[in-house]
């Protein structure tokens, strides 16, 4: 079979591998699509993930149809649209290191479970929509992290996938109001229609003023004004985000931060003592990576927006290039025939 792989600071080739075969306790799984994260980027650019440097599998983000299952499997069947946990047991840390990559014509899952490490997916929700499965996952753990209740008021910074992906989760689990906040009107757009209330662009709209117009009034212990703004989320990694936020924040509100920072951020934690503002940090998905799937199965027409871009396998290359490319697209899915 094909695959995908990383052969060397900034070079990958399509290379021929054994197509894997199953036991009694595994499934093997045809890859349909599979979503590019930026971490494939630096994956390429370092040359690949140590031991497998210069001979890493890429992609983690696969949606595909089970081909074949062993005897003793029990759950699953030939024919189910399935989403893979990449660093579930069986898998090897899928595209991470491990000895496979998703971006590759099938998958092995070994002791292959239903809930464990495989997740049926509903036959409508078309593959390049059930691969964001693992990417969503990640936003969902975002908003978990933050705590959000019934009737809070959002604020997301950031309108990447990430971020869409809150939006939609943060409505999911009974936000009032979501705002996203972000500086390219497109990815606004993306916003509205994945289901936010209001957008704000930061490039030339008053973002403070603005929250305190669409959540009202707020205030510090010590009465101090700010924005009603119960939850606010750094999904765009900007050392402005943080001040922004902050600036803001009324008394006991809560700032969730998924996003990378590369640099320290200057935080003046005497400032924000009246506010006694949460500050908490979201990495991976610890419960989420099968929580999102129902999700995305019964809403896939809004999670849908949020792909920009589907190339075929044999374009694989050129994906990853636009990919890795800043401002070429927003969310780019490789399909397998």
């Amino acid at each position: 079979m094909k695959s995908i792989i990383v052969t060397g600071p900034g070079t990958t080739d399509v290379v021929e591998v054994p197509q894997p075969a199953p036991g009694p306790k595994d499934a093997l799984v045809k890859v349909r699509a599979c979503g590019i994260c930026g971490s494939d980027g630096f994956y390429v650019q370092i040359g690949g993930i140590p031991p497998l440097q210069g001979a890493t599998p890429l992609g983690h983000e696969p949606a595909g149809e089970i081909v074949a299952v062993g005897a003793e499997v029990t759950g699953l069947r030939v024919g189910d649209h399935v989403v893979v946990n990449p660093i579930g047991p069986g898998g090897g840390m899928i595209g991470s290191g491990g000895p496979q990559g998703a971006l590759s014509e099938y998958l092995l899952i070994e002791d292959a479970a239903p809930g464990v490490n495989l997740a049926v997916m509903p036959p409508e929700v078309p593959f390049h929509v059930a691969a964001l499965n693992e990417p969503m996952a990640v936003a969902r753990h975002a908003v978990n992290r933050t705590g959000v209740k019934p009737g809070d008021k959002v604020a997301v910074f950031g309108a990447g996938p990430i971020g869409l992906g809150a939006a939609i989760g943060f409505k999911l689990s009974g936000a009032s109001h979501v705002v996203v906040i972000d500086i390219q009107p497109a990815r606004l757009e993306k916003a509205l229609a994945v289901g936010a209330d209001a957008v704000v662009n930061s490039a030339d709209e008053d973002v403070a003023a603005r929250l305190a117009e669409l959540h009202g009034p707020g205030a510090t212990a010590f009465g101090k004004p700010r924005a009603g703004t119960d939850v606010y989320l750094d999904a765009a990694g900007a050392p402005a985000v943080i001040a922004t936020a902050l600036a803001n924040a009324k008394h006991l509100a809560t700032l969730g931060i998924v996003a990378v920072h590369k640099k320290p951020v200057e935080v003046p934690f005497g400032d924000l003592l009246d506010a006694e503002v949460n500050i908490v940090f979201s990495m991976g998905y610890p419960d989420e990576i099968f929580q999102v799937t129902e999700e995305i199965a019964d809403h896939w027409e809004q999670f849908a927006v949020i792909v920009s871009d589907t190339f075929p396998f044999e374009k694989a290359q050129d994906a990853l290039t636009v990919a890795a490319t800043p401002g070429a697209a927003d969310k780019v899915v490789v399909t397998f025939g």
